[in-house]
C-alpha cells in the first residue's frame, strides 16, 4: 500500500506510481521523464541537423578529446551544479543549505514535478555531467576548435583547482 502525500509520491497520473515510492518521499518520476526528453531530442536534434547540414561526424573520437572533455565535463558541471557564485542560476530550483568549503555550496532541490526534477538535476554533478558532455561532443562537431579551446580552458582549471587542493595539503603538512 503506498503511502499519500499532499503532492502524491509521485508526479506521474493515476496510479502509475503510486507504488514506486514507499517511504514517503515525493519523486518527480513525470519531470525526470521531461528532462530525459528534453536530453534525447536535444542531442538527436544536434545530431540531425548535423547531417543536414553535411557535417560529418568523426569515424573515431581521439583519446585526446576524450581526455580534455573529460576533464572540462568535470569542471563545468562542478561549476554548474556546486559553485557559489553560479548558485544564482540554480536558486529558482533549489534551496542553500550550507556552505561546502574550497568555493562550493550545499543545496537542495525544492518543489515538485518538473521543479524538482530540475532542482535535483542542477545540484548533482553527475547528473549534470551526461548534459556537459553531450554538449562538448556536439560542439567538436558543429565548432570543433571553439570546443577544444572552451573544454582545454575547463580542463585547465580543473588542473589548477588540483594543484591548489595539493599545495593546501602540502603546506599544511609543513
Amino acid at each position: 500500500m503506498s503511502t499519500s502525500l499532499p503532492h502524491g509520491a509521485t508526479d506521474l497520473p493515476g496510479a502509475l506510481g503510486a507504488d514506486y515510492v514507499t517511504n514517503g518521499e515525493h519523486r518527480p518520476l513525470a519531470g525526470y521523464a521531461v528532462l530525459t526528453t528534453t536530453f534525447g531530442v536535444a542531442l538527436g536534434g544536434g545530431l540531425l541537423v548535423a547531417r543536414r547540414q553535411g557535417r560529418p561526424l568523426p569515424e573515431r573520437v581521439r583519446v585526446y578529446d576524450v581526455v580534455l572533455i573529460g576533464v572540462a565535463t568535470h569542471k563545468l558541471s562542478r561549476l554548474l551544479t556546486k559553485d557559489k557564485v553560479t548558485s544564482v542560476l540554480r536558486a529558482p530550483f533549489t534551496r542553500f543549505q550550507k556552505k561546502a568549503g574550497h568555493g562550493e555550496v550545499e543545496e537542495a532541490a525544492r518543489g515538485h514535478g518538473p521543479r524538482l526534477a530540475i532542482g535535483e538535476l542542477l545540484v548533482c554533478p553527475y547528473c549534470m555531467a551526461q548534459w556537459v558532455a553531450a554538449t562538448f561532443f556536439l560542439g567538436l562537431v558543429f565548432a570543433p576548435r571553439l570546443t577544444r579551446l572552451l573544454a582545454g580552458m575547463w580542463s585547465a582549471h580543473a588542473i589548477a583547482d588540483a594543484t591548489q587542493l595539493a599545495y593546501r595539503a602540502a603546506k599544511q603538512r609543513s
